[in-house]
Parts: structure tokens; sequence; C-alpha cells
């Protein structure tokens, strides 16, 4: 969930010997007249993106527990980073992504398969909203880059044995617009490692109504409830301390205060009580944490990206060596799954002081979680001081002057699609999210992964991860684990892994491969 969330108050209320695993309701604590009497839940996931719906998902289809509640700030789901206009709308595991290192990478690729494992879970039509086959490449440009890729290729394909070394001409054959300038091979030296047909793009914003749908189906004909609320935002998460645990599991509970998001929501303000309580909510998941005294060690730098449209100029995604001095992602062309005959080239890094891109009021939430102190102070200069990271920055600032931003990407897609012209490149209005990049402040250093606040057990902070929305199921899955494992629940390992990860599934590796 998005959006301002209002105070959380962190207090103890004694429960006394209720067996809360019972799901037995316990009058409120709160004595507000205008407060619905309090509802009992097994778990209560804040957050309508493609995390916290892809946890209610796993959830459904794969426990017993019996009443599970989502909720979401907007009026629809995944309006935020999981927006398909927000993202690069890409399954990143680790094949071209050349910031990667191997171990990382065979990590993400088994969390990155998760989703097509999903996709082959639904009937035709709703898969081919969600997911979609384009050949991908990463190009290097260039005698220090092509030796890097050369080299990459061979510790990377025993492990990616889809990937293919792409010469020139090779290369050409794949993406003309590419490996050409005026219609000649280009001069330099080009090389590229390709994937030829895998799953490469997704389109989260509806990859997040799939999960709900799915979930809905998961418990359809049983007595088990689940919910999902729009339009609501958290008020206050208190703490409920019970006298002893049943069978062996903690017995916290959290009484959690929800109430309609001013100018969209409508009803009344309510409680529920629930036994586990997971927090998706991107930057805002910080913010949460740390209005009820967790993640203190934690400040965050938002870094919003901004994209370009052309014409069709590629058949598929080409990305670009990785800078590895610069801690954001390279330059790419993508064919935008919802704007048919149009590339979309991009990110740009703008260091923005929002918490949510276009909403001007965040300004003030980002205030809160930057938590500006020496500590920090300290990881800014490091960065500064770092002329390629202090030049870049200075660049994708200019990048967003209306009349100059044109010109200057247009040097940098070139890299790309070499006969680019200006009159191909036109701002991307509207598009582009904002990356919460955390600083570990006891450590004084910038994170560049996710991170996960497990502030009680039982209530857990989840900030948007790296690398984003591809690994929505793995995260969930982990999450998931460590609900059955407080909670009692049963849960289905078998099934989610032959489903999820495809373990003795049955089906063949052409249908499940992402990176081979």
């Amino acid at each position: 969930m998005t959006g301002q969330h209002g105070l959380l108050n962190h207090r103890t209320a004694g429960v006394g010997p209720n067996d809360t695993s019972t799901a037995t309701s316990t009058p409120s604590t709160d004595s507000s007249s205008d407060l619905r009497s309090t509802d009992c839940l097994d778990v209560l996931i804040v957050g309508g993106g493609v995390c916290g719906t892809a946890l209610l998902f796993e959830l459904a289809r794969y426990t017993d527990l019996q009443r599970l509640l989502l909720v979401e700030r907007y009026d629809e789901l995944a309006q935020v980073n999981s927006r398909a206009t927000n993202n690069s709308q890409t399954i990143h595991c680790g094949d071209i992504e050349t910031n990667y290192t191997l171990e990382k990478a065979i990590r993400v690729k088994r969390t990155a398969e998760m989703i097509v494992h999903y996709a082959e879970l639904l009937d035709p039509q709703s898969r081919d909203r969600c997911v979609f086959r384009t050949p991908k490449m990463v190009l290097g440009v260039g005698e220090r880059e092509c030796r890097f890729l050369r080299e990459r290729f061979e510790t990377f394909s025993p492990h990616f044995p889809a990937m293919e070394l792409l010469e020139k001409e090779q290369i050409a054959d794949w993406e003309p617009r590419v490996a050409h300038r005026d219609g000649q091979l280009r001069h330099e030296e080009l090389v590229a490692i390709g994937i030829r047909s895998t799953y490469t793009a997704v389109d989260y914003e509806a990859l997040a109504a799939s999960f709900v749908s799915e979930a809905r189906a998961a418990v359809a004909g049983s007595d088990r409830q689940l919910d999902v609320e729009l339009g609501t935002r958290v008020e206050a998460i208190s703490v409920e301390h019970g006298l002893g645990g049943h069978q062996g599991h903690d017995d916290t509970t959290f009484l959690v205060t929800l109430g309609p998001t001013p100018g969209i929501g409508q009803g009344q303000r309510r409680q529920v009580r629930a036994r586990h309580v997971v927090v998706n909510a991107g930057a805002h998941s910080l913010l949460m944490a740390q209005q009820m005294g967790y993640g203190l060690d934690y400040s965050c730098l938002p870094v919003a990206g901004s994209f370009y449209f052309t014409p069709d100029l590629l058949k598929g995604k080409v990305y670009t060596v990785q800078n590895d001095k610069l801690p954001f992602a390279a330059i790419h062309g993508d064919p935008d799954v919802r704007a048919p005959g149009k590339t979309r080239f991009g990110p740009t890094a703008l260091l923005l002081p929002l918490l949510e891109r276009y909403k001007p009021a965040s300004f003030w939430e980002f205030l809160k979680v930057l938590r500006l102190d020496w500590a920090v102070l300290a990881v800014f200069w490091q960065l500064f001081k770092v002329a390629d990271i202090r030049n870049y920055i200075v660049k994708n600032l200019l990048f967003e002057v209306p009349w100059l931003r044109r010109w200057l990407f247009l040097a940098d897609a070139r890299k790309i699609v070499p006969d680019m012209g200006l009159d191909d490149l036109s701002f991307a209005k509207g598009y582009g999210g904002v990356r919460p990049q955390l600083i570990n402040k006891r450590e004084r250093r910038l994170m560049l992964g996710e991170a996960r606040i497990e502030a009680l057990p039982g209530l857990v902070f989840n900030v948007t991860p790296s690398p984003g929305g591809t690994c929505c199921l793995g995260n969930g899955a982990a999450d998931v684990e460590a609900i059955a494992e407080r909670l009692g629940c049963h849960f289905d390992r078998g099934r989610l892994a032959r489903e999820l990860y495809g373990e003795s599934s049955g089906t063949t590796a052409e249908q499940v491969v992402v990176a081979g």
C-alpha cells in the first residue's frame, strides 16, 4: 500500500488468557466511538502492489489459513511501482544484467522463473495479459565492453545455457537498427549476449490483478474468508502480548486501525486484530516501521526514473553494459507492453525528494525517512566524490529540463540505435516511478538490495526489493514459510515447489525457461 498511512502507534495491551490462535474476537482496546467492532484475522497484508498480492495468492493457495485481508490505499491495485508505466516491465533474471554477480544471478534466476511457472497455471488469455516473449540482449560497444561480455559469457553460460554470444553480423540479424549506421554495419567493435525467445517482459499491474483472482479462486467454495479492501489506509498498529503461546506458537497479536483514504475511500474507521502483519508498501514500509520505532538505522534516498518513447525501433529488449562505478541502472530499450508500436528507452536516474513520483505531498514523508544526520551526509559525500557518479547525477538533472533533455538523452540512446534522430524521441510524460534506495546508517553505505525489517515476531516491513517485482513470488514464499512456522498452519510446500519452482512439474524445459 502506498501513500500516507497516518500515525502508527506502538503500544502494548495485555489480552488476557485468550487463545489468539483460534481467531476469537477480543474487545477493542480503543475507546473511540467511531470505530467499528474488531474483526479477527490470521494475516493482514498492507499494500496491493505485485509483492503484496503475490503473498495473498500464496497464502490462499498453499496454506489453510482461514481469514486473510489485503488493504491498499488507492482505489485500484498496483498503482505505484507495480503500475505498468512506472517500471521497465522486465523479468530480471541475471543473464543480461551486468551489475549482477554470478552468485546473485543464480539466486535471482530461481525466483524469476517462478513468474513463468505461475503464468503456466493461468488460462492462455490471462497469461497473455501478464507475460510476453521477446528476444533480449546486452550490448557491448567498444573493446573494453566487448572483452567484458566475452569473459562474462564464459562464466555465466554454463548456468544460463540459453545464452548466445553474438558477433556483429548476428546482432544485425536480431536487431538491424542496433548493428547498422547509415545502412552499413557500425565501425565500432560490437558483441552481445543474447537470449532468443523466452518470457522476458511482464505487466506487473496485470500480474497483481491475476494474483488476486487466483487467490479468490483458491478459497472459493470453502468457509475461508479472503478480502481485498481498496481505498483503505492503516492509521495505527498496536502490539498486544498474550500470556502464553498456543501449542508452542507465539500468541502476539496486532490491533490495526483502518480508515478510508481521504478523497478516495468510503466507509467507517474500524479495527482489526491480526495474528500476523506483513507490510509490502515500498518506501512507505520504511516510513511505517520508523513511526513505530523500527528500522531507525536506515535512511531513504529515492531515485526516480524517466523514460522516452520512440517508434517501433527494436524487436526485443536491448540492455547496455553497466558502469560498475554507478549504483544506477544503465540505459536500455524495451518494446512497451501497453503501448503497441512504441519502444521505450531509459531510465534516467534523478535523485528526487519524493516517495511517490508526481505526488508533491510525499515530500514531507521523504523528510521523515531521510533522517538526515552525519552518517547520511557521509554516504552522500562518498557518492559525490566519485567523478563518474557526480557527473552522472548532474547530467540526469539536466535530463529533466524540457528544452534540453531530448538533445542530451539522444546521445545516450544512440549507443543502442545509432541512427536515432531527435524527431524519433518524445518524453514519456507521466511514466517512471521512484525506487527507494536505502542507506545503512550504521555501516555508512548505500544498499542496492532489498531490506526486510522484522520488527517483532509477526510484524514484518518489506521495502521494495531489488530486482523489484521479479522476486515477488520468491519473497512471498519466504514470508509464507515464516507465517506457517509461527502460526502453525498447514503449508503445502510440495505443491508450491511443483507449481512455482517447477520441481518434478513434468513440463518441458522450453515451457518454463526464463534464462535457459
